[in-house]
């Protein structure tokens, strides 16, 4: 009897610790969580430098039109966002190397992007305009940007478009808010950069001094940025097509630009 009780004993040492070392493997090696296994954090890029799309107020808090455009399809998508801020000319490679979830700073749909990133359909239509002195008369128009320094942003699409002008000298900056004050001090004769973030910045008092000239330059699209592949994607544009679909889009549209938003196209 007493041997039957020390083989029981040994069994149930045993299987004691058994159980205790598949309890450590797991908390050593932890299962990855997808998306679809009640992983609810989404963790976001923003360059906080873009008026009035992204920037932080007085209390160091995010705040603008693709912060609260964000907020809304995560919380219908029963998301959370976690916000990441980084320089713009780095949103790419971030997404690339997959350290964040997905990234919306003003970020245009080009073919040449879509080869390396993903994008959700068209949230904003935009377009580029050229920014010169309020006091300059001999800007009108872009044959007059012949022989002028012209400020851009690095990574932007304004960047690329001032590289196909003739015969002019670009200078680069690491976000708008630096080329406006180089504008004002005259360190250069103009800025090519977004239209509506432009104009709201003049009439929201930011960027005293300054004009807005001749018609957009071009028409673009932007996209909330994933990396290749993303299982966030699908979330991301059912979240866009709900609040498109019952007004929140158009409420928060009104909120920062004060008119009714323009149709966008599904791709």
């Amino acid at each position: 009897m007493k041997a039957i009780k020390w083989k029981w004993h040994q069994l149930i040492l045993g299987l004691s610790c058994l159980l205790l070392t598949i309890a450590c493997n797991g908390l050593l090696h932890p299962v990855s969580i997808s998306p679809n296994s009640g992983f609810k954090t989404l963790k976001v890029a923003t360059d906080p430098t873009f008026v009035p799309f992204e920037s932080k107020n007085a209390n160091g808090n995010l705040e603008g039109f693709d912060i609260d455009l964000m907020n809304a399809l995560a919380q219908v998508g029963g998301l959370t966002v976690e916000w990441e801020s980084l320089p713009f000319d780095g949103m790419i490679s971030t997404l690339q190397a997959k350290t964040v979830n997905a990234a919306i700073s003003g970020i245009t749909i080009t073919a040449e992007r879509q080869k390396t990133i993903s994008f959700s359909r068209p949230y904003f239509k935009a377009g580029l305009a050229i920014a010169v002195r309020a006091n300059n008369q001999d800007i009108q128009d872009l044959k007059s940007l012949q022989g002028k320094k012209i400020g851009v942003q690095i990574g932007s699409t304004g960047a690329d478009f001032a590289k196909t002008l003739p015969n002019v000298k670009i200078i680069t900056f690491n976000s708008g808010p630096d080329f406006f004050q180089d504008l004002l001090n005259g360190n250069v004769d103009a800025v090519i950069s977004d239209a509506f973030a432009t104009l709201y910045a003049i009439k929201d008092g930011h960027l005293k001094g300054l004009k807005v000239v001749s018609n957009l330059l071009t028409e673009e699209f932007y996209g909330i940025a994933t990396p290749q592949d993303s299982p966030y994607l699908e979330t991301i544009n059912k979240g866009l097509a709900t609040v498109l679909a019952n007004g929140t889009y158009e409420q928060i549209y009104q909120k920062w630009f004060d008119t009714k938003p323009p149709q966008l196209p599904q791709k």
